[in-house]
């Protein structure tokens, strides 16, 4: 049989079968001998001795080491556009990190009842959405049923900064899965032995991890020319003269020449800039 694992607990996986059933499985001992299963894996199993065994697991799309998660369809960045104040390059940041991994990034952005229609914030949305990424608007005057539709069918990570509306956002979404990360992030503060573990949840008929985020940006193992492949603005500038074109000092580069002509956004190319210095760094941001 096969099935998705949506929690794990010590040595306990919850497996979401395929008629929609939880069912608490075990990992044979040969799967500790590679890599160990993480949530949002695929999996095979079977009913051995009574319990459920996980005998195999199915080549992964990608995965994440922090949160501890593999499988993920794409990445919710949550930011407000104000309280705290927009940062196009926090988010272009997480952007980058997140399609390293080959995760699409997802835009939402919260309180926009409370700027005004000259509001610079806006500029950034036309620049992302011109750019070809997925932006979602969202206020207490506005519903959030793009937000729905957007998880339908996929494994999403949220991430974003504290006070930005994450948790109003989701009790939006789905009351009971508020409830229910609230309840785990009470009881992961309380006592020794409680345990920190990375769960998805179903909402909008989709799967979202609730997990601790991104606590740092992490550059200390991104290559730079891997990263300069990978960033959606770059992919259609053409041929630049040199192969291993990172795009920053190299002559003939076609990334450059675009940025010039504005076809590629300045404001996302100067803050690649800044980030591929941070190759093989790290910083904190929350």
């Amino acid at each position: 049989m096969t099935g998705l694992i949506i929690k794990i607990i010590s040595n306990q996986y919850t497996i979401l079968t395929e008629e929609g059933q939880e069912v608490l499985a075990v990992a044979m001992g040969k799967l500790r001998l590679g890599s160990k299963p993480l949530v949002g894996d695929k999996v095979e199993y079977e009913l051995l001795d009574g319990r459920y065994a996980i005998q195999k697991i199915l080549p992964r799309k990608n995965y994440l080491v922090r949160p501890a998660i593999a499988n993920v369809d794409q990445a919710m960045i949550v930011m407000s556009a104000v309280q705290p104040v927009f940062s196009p390059l926090l988010v272009d940041k997480l952007i980058f990190l997140i399609s390293y991994r080959d995760i699409e990034p997802v835009i939402v952005i919260t309180k926009m009842d409370l700027v005004s229609p000259n509001d610079r914030i806006n500029t950034y949305i036309n620049d992302y959405v011109e750019s070809g990424y997925q932006v979602i608007a969202v206020g207490h005057d506005r519903d959030v049923e793009d937000v729905r539709d957007a998880l339908k069918g996929k494994i999403t990570v949220l991430t974003g900064q504290s006070g930005v509306g994450k948790s109003t956002l989701l009790n939006r979404l789905d009351k009971d899965f508020a409830a229910a990360t609230q309840e785990i992030s009470k009881s992961m503060g309380r006592g020794k032995h409680t345990t920190r573990h990375t769960q998805l949840f179903p909402v909008g008929e989709g799967l979202i991890a609730d997990t601790p985020g991104f606590s740092s940006l992490d550059f200390s193992r991104i290559d730079a020319l891997t990263l300069a492949g990978k960033i959606h603005d770059f992919r259609n500038a053409g041929e630049c003269r040199f192969k291993d074109c990172k795009h920053v000092n190299e002559p003939d580069c076609a990334v450059k020449k675009k940025v010039e002509l504005g076809e590629i956004s300045r404001i996302r190319y100067n803050n690649y800039l800044e980030t591929v210095t941070l190759c093989n760094k790290k910083e904190d941001w929350e």
